[in-house]
């Protein structure tokens, strides 16, 4: 028990750098002024690029040509993500569904 206090003084540390992060945009950019092109720019291509990042990311062990499934379970899961978004608009739903039919094909069917 005796790293207590340093683990307190962290914790706090921690707290107020969160704080200081999320507040930081409303001091910048308060009152009346408008928001700078670029910081919009940011917000409208970021979420598509980070979804993209994920992408590559979950399929970068995945094998297309030898052994195990051949990426089947990756490829369906990815058709219903897409087909869902195109058709409900829903990131939330979209990825939610696709991750449980992954996981339930990985664990039923292949």
């Amino acid at each position: 028990m005796q790293n207590y206090p340093e683990a307190l003084i962290t914790i706090g540390i921690l707290a107020v750098i969160t704080l200081l992060i999320r507040a930081l945009p409303f001091i910048l950019f308060k009152g009346s002024k408008p928001v700078p092109r670029f910081v919009s720019y940011l917000g409208k291509v970021l979420p598509y690029a980070l979804i993209a990042m994920l992408v590559v990311y979950c399929l970068k062990d995945v094998s297309f040509t030898n052994g195990g499934t051949y990426g089947i379970p990756e490829t369906i899961a990815i058709i219903v993500v897409a087909l869902l978004h195109k058709l409900k608009h829903n990131m939330l739903l979209s990825i939610g569904a696709g991750t449980v039919l992954y996981m339930l094909l990985v664990q039923l069917v292949f």
